[in-house]
């Protein structure tokens, strides 16, 4: 899903100038005119088809000076966005205080508008409402019944393996990846988020932390989200058709719709399913013995995050700038510690942040402002995530490939990228998205989530695109939060950013020759160095955030493993008193005998993919133990965790 603008493009008029001399004086003209305007005014007309201007003040406006700008032409002059108490300060910080609407009788004459407004000279930036269209994932297959009772039985089968009851948890291979073959015939193991062991032995979820979802609207009420709706307790038990809370909104229990000013849908005859789907795998509601698990959707104890519905697309009818701004506003002001953006403009719109910043500052001046809330007990602000774009093109779509922004790209159940996915500058990561067109097809090597019932069998479906990587980020970003909020850690979102891009594995070492996908034949090449940091794993990221080394080894191999950067460069010389290790962590990685060091280095023989915790213990400063009847050392304890997947990287894991 992705806002399109319908640009004017004159370099494309210019090629055609030698065709007549006609064409020759509508260029002149058009070039003229655009050299004229004035400098306040941001994007073109053509942009737009909404009735209204947004304009942004030096300061924030009196009463005079909105009244000077009413006339025969403005007809209404409100506030962008709603005021919320006790955030006047940093609304005022991030400009949001001096941004109005301007809604205009001519909608013919956009460009007289908006000249009009910038004559004022306490205006200073004048910009175009645009107007955006809304496209769905290029795959979407229900799921039947008959696949529902065949995945029941696959769950029996695979119950041993797996940690929650839920019947479909077996088909998401982008969560807990078997190297089944069903799934592909190029299928690896491994390729995956790396979750199971955090839903194990770390964490779930926390109810606390709330992820909007910034899409179409989700379907509440389904059966394997309902549990995990972000309540707004306020308007659920207050009167129908009242603000009961003031926050500018009225009856917005589980969210707003942006696009119609009222109640969240998802059933309209245009809809996708898209926000519903994308909202599953950050928060279907685990080990419910229904449908799908959610990455952060909780051990079907309460203990799920939140989702909150910001609909900026409905029935079709793509949100306006007006729209999507004044939805991640919502997000930042009623609790949201993530927004999750499966949306951006179409690849090649924007080459550079200054571009972007030219044409879109409202969006620019809302997403530090969320940015900027703190809504959790974490971090010092908020997180915002968005997928890198579906136009297989070689840079991240704007507004995620601004540089401080997290913007992810995709792959497929063989751990190589998609045909679709967007790669090199501006993508930071990697995660499952899922892939459709291999040889054979296959629904199964797409990315299995919930979805609303009133367009299926069911209320499950298969999607595709890096609309479906970006809630995987979305989800482990949760458990991120909710395992470091457990922990008692806290962190500056930048250095919460920095811990998420770092926890990857390595996927360069994957690109070697060609694959054959989305009816074409893709060299592999290209892709080097261009996916970020490479793929999201989840109990590295946890792992980082509780401060814990990690080692990788490389599933089926004897192996010893350097501990010199946790023990020092003398790590070798040390005398090493015990390296210990839990019998779940053991039966994890599946370890043939148990590890001990030797010559500093840790010798591991895993059979399993899985992580698992090892003490070490040294004695720093000679061969033994000081005391009472002896001089000696130091005892030093550090633990690792030991992360056992199918390839190991040369570089630890950095690109």
């Amino acid at each position: 899903m992705k806002y399109t603008h319908v640009l004017i493009a004159l370099s494309a008029l210019a090629i055609c100038s030698s065709c007549s001399s006609e064409s020759e004086d509508l260029v002149v003209t058009m070039q003229t005119a655009q050299s004229m305007r004035s400098p306040k005014i941001i994007g073109v007309p053509e942009q737009a088809s909404s009735p209204s201007i947004l304009v942004k003040f030096d300061t924030a406006p009196t009463e005079h000076q909105l009244e000077t700008l009413l006339g025969e032409d403005i007809l209404t002059v409100e506030r962008l966005f709603n005021s919320t108490p006790g955030k006047e300060e940093l609304e005022a910080a991030y400009g949001l205080d001096c941004w109005y609407q301007v809604t205009i009788a001519d909608t013919k004459d956009m460009e007289g508008a908006a000249e009009y407004l910038a004559a004022f000279d306490d205006i200073n930036i004048v910009e175009y409402d645009a107007d955006y269209e809304c496209v769905e994932s290029n795959v979407c297959i229900p799921v039947t019944a008959e696949q529902l009772a065949q995945s029941a039985n696959g769950m029996s089968r695979a119950s041993a393996e797996l940690p929650f009851n839920d019947p479909f948890l077996v088909d998401q291979w982008h969560y807990i990846n078997r190297g089944d073959v069903a799934v592909s015939p190029n299928v690896y193991k491994g390729a995956d988020i790396n979750v199971k062991d955090v839903w194990n032995t770390l964490t779930c979820g926390d109810p606390s932390i709330i992820v909007a979802v910034v899409d179409e609207g989700v379907k509440y009420n389904h059966p394997d989200l309902s549990g995990n709706m972000w309540v707004n307790e306020a308007e659920k038990s207050g009167k129908p058709g009242v603000d009961d809370d003031n926050n500018g909104y009225v009856d917005d229990i589980h969210g707003f719709n942006f696009v119609s000013g009222g109640e969240i849908t998802w059933d309209k005859e245009l809809d996708s399913g898209h926000g519903t789907h994308v909202a599953g795998t950050i928060a279907a509601v685990n080990n419910n013995n229904t449908g799908v698990a959610g990455v952060a959707g909780g051990s079907g104890k309460g203990d799920g995050v939140k989702i909150m519905s910001c609909q900026i697309f409905d029935n079709k009818r793509g949100g306006t700038t007006s729209v999507s701004v004044n939805a991640i506003k919502y997000a930042a002001d009623n609790g949201a510690s993530i927004i999750s953006c499966s949306f951006g403009y179409p690849g090649g719109t924007f080459k550079s942040d200054g571009a972007y910043a030219k044409q879109c500052q409202a969006e620019i001046d809302v997403i530090r402002y969320f940015e900027a809330s703190k809504n959790n007990d974490v971090l010092d602000g908020n997180i915002a995530i968005f997928a890198s774009g579906n136009d297989g093109d070689p840079y991240a779509t704007y507004p995620g490939a601004l540089n401080d922004i997290i913007s992810v790209s995709s792959f497929g159940p063989d751990c190589l990228p998609t045909y679709y996915t967007n790669y090199g500058p501006g993508c930071n990561i990697v995660a499952p998205g899922g892939e459709y067109y291999a040889n054979p097809y296959n629904i199964k090597g797409m990315v299995l989530s919930t979805y609303p019932s009133e367009f299926g069998e069911g209320d499950y479906a298969y999607m595709q695109g890096t609309s479906m990587a970006c809630p995987h980020v979305s989800g482990v970003a949760a458990l991120g939060l909710a395992y470091a909020k457990k922990m008692g850690k806290t962190f500056t979102r930048t250095e919460f950013k920095e811990l998420l891009l770092s926890s990857a594995n390595d996927i360069d070492t994957r690109l070697n020759g060609s694959k054959y996908s989305g009816n074409k034949t893709i060299d592999l090449y290209p892709y080097r160095k261009m996916l970020g940091t490479g793929s999201i794993d989840a109990y590295l990221f946890c792992m980082q955030i509780e401060g814990i080394p990690c080692l990788q080894a490389e599933n089926g191999k004897k192996q010893w493993l350097d501990v010199g950067a946790y023990f020092g460069t003398s790590a070798v010389n040390l005398t090493y008193l015990d390296v210990s290790i839990s019998d779940d962590d053991y039966q994890s990685l599946g370890l043939v005998e148990k590890p001990y060091m030797q010559y500093g280095r840790l010798y591991v023989h895993p059979t399993k993919l899985g992580s698992g915790r090892i003490k070490i213990t040294a004695v720093a400063g000679g061969s033994i133990v000081g005391g009472e009847d002896a001089i000696g050392g130091m005892v030093m304890t550090q633990e690792v965790s030991v992360i056992s997947r199918s390839f190991k990287s040369k570089n630890g894991g950095w690109l």
